[in-house]
């Protein structure tokens, strides 16, 4: 059971840093002299708490508590990348509520990411314009670079985050597994067998090249596997739900882990 410390008086606010805020609370009459309660954190992660005093508690009654903070700093990324073939920009919350705003030039695209954000609770923001008139290879291709890169901005050191997500998707007779871990260390197991060249204009060999180019920025390590479908627009989208909602499962906050970095090493990071 958790018992919450009230602070009946002063609380002082004071900034360290442009990237870290700490709060120090000083609360009177419950340690002597006095006890400091220390939230900290950075723009990328979430608050941690630390209690430190000046002398022995008087009793212990006296120190119980957890104090739980529920603001959590935005996990925003935003990306602009600019080629001879491509100009694409990405806004990627990953704190929203499923929100897609997506022209891309490539309808089938557009309908996949309305999946990843609808299905990961993502907002999306994504605008891209590129030589189409070619084929659809370096647009579809840089807006997952682009994707992905604004994915690992929006991470940052990963504190307090589940790190793995696992789910299978079904769409009618298809269904498709994926499995992630946001390691830092790319990697792509891509276990499909798309029937059909095409899907309206879209290319299916263009499904796999997505996720490497997103992998190959994001540093994640992501599986694909096909387990059933004969339907080519089925088996894509599937994958493209499966794929949001192991993302969710592992961008989203995990509790019991009080802000610490989900490794043995005690870092996650692409170096």
């Amino acid at each position: 059971m958790a018992t919450f410390v009230s602070f009946p008086s002063s609380i002082r606010c004071r900034h360290r840093s442009y990237q870290t805020q700490t709060l120090i609370f000083q609360a009177t009459g419950l340690l002597r002299p006095s006890p400091h309660f220390t939230l900290s954190f950075d723009r990328r992660s979430r608050p941690s708490l630390v209690m430190s005093a000046q002398s022995v508690p008087s009793t212990a009654a006296d120190v119980i508590g957890l104090v739980e903070s529920t603001t959590t700093p935005s996990r925003v990324g935003q990306v602009k990348r600019t080629t001879k073939e491509t100009d694409v920009q990405v806004i990627v919350n990953l704190d929203g509520t499923g929100q897609s705003d997506c022209n891309t030039g490539i309808p089938f695209l557009d309908h996949m990411l309305d999946q990843l954000a609808s299905h990961g609770l993502l907002d999306l923001n994504i605008k891209a314009s590129g030589d189409t008139h070619i084929d659809d290879h370096h647009t579809n291709e840089d807006i997952a670079l682009a994707i992905g890169t604004a994915l690992l901005q929006a991470l940052g050191d990963r504190k307090g985050i589940y790190r793995f997500g696992n789910f299978s998707a079904p769409l009618d007779e298809a269904a498709v597994n994926v499995i992630l871990d946001l390691s830092g260390r790319p990697h792509l197991n891509f276990d499909m067998d798309i029937p059909t060249q095409r899907v309206g204009n879209y290319d299916t060999q263009l499904v796999e090249h997505f996720f490497q180019s997103l992998v190959n920025t994001s540093g994640m390590t992501l599986h694909i596997k096909l387990l059933a479908g004969k339907n080519s627009h089925h088996i894509i989208e599937a994958t493209f739900k499966a794929f949001a909602r192991a993302l969710r499962q592992a961008i989203e906050y995990d509790p019991r882990r009080l802000g610490s970095v989900p490794s043995s090493k005690g870092v996650l990071s692409r170096s």
